[in-house]
């Protein structure tokens, strides 16, 4: 395994303003956010047992996703067992096994389906380094989804979902510059 402070390597793709911003920002109390993060990973690994089979060994992996101009990062681990995603505030090293890093709108896009993976990796939009079998597997397993994981995240708000998904759509609008 890896182990990255993501705030190191985040200027590696562009530079961006944004994400010098956020280092000045106090750290967030991550412990908030966890619950929902845990209430998200549970209900999509319920609805998509399929995702853990399309993964193969790689569900064991540890995969940190930086969205570079945010105040933290996630460390998504897709056990079928025990599936967790976790949020950190920047400046703690985390083992991983796989290290994801772009802007916020472009992850959202991505798992929205709205671009693709590729182009974005060789426009250098999105920084992936680490297991390449796993970043396949991963990649594979989302592309074979019949609905996206934008719209199941925002299905977990439950009566809120459709504010979710309004704002979701609003951020990822193409040409719109905010995060």
């Amino acid at each position: 395994m890896t182990s990255n402070n993501p705030s190191s390597d985040n200027q590696s793709i562009k530079d961006n303003p944004a994400g010098n911003f956020t280092r000045l920002l106090p750290p967030l109390p991550v412990f908030i956010l966890q619950p929902l993060l845990n209430h998200i990973v549970k209900t999509i690994a319920g609805r998509h047992p399929e995702l853990f089979a399309r993964l193969g060994d790689s569900c064991k992996k540890r995969f940190l996703i930086d969205p570079y101009n945010l105040p933290i990062f996630l460390l998504l681990q897709p056990d079928p067992d025990r599936p967790q995603l976790r949020a950190y505030n920047r400046g703690k090293d985390v083992d991983h096994d796989v290290y994801i890093s772009g802007t916020f709108k472009t992850l959202l896009r991505m798992i929205d389906g709205q671009t693709d993976s590729d182009a974005l990796f060789f426009n250098r939009q999105l920084k992936v380094t680490g297991n390449s079998e796993a970043v396949v597997a991963l990649r594979n397993a989302l592309d074979n989804m019949d609905a996206t994981l934008a719209e199941d995240v925002a299905s977990c708000f439950g009566p809120l979902s459709k504010p979710v998904r309004l704002l979701i759509d609003r951020i990822i609008k193409p040409g719109k510059t905010s995060p």
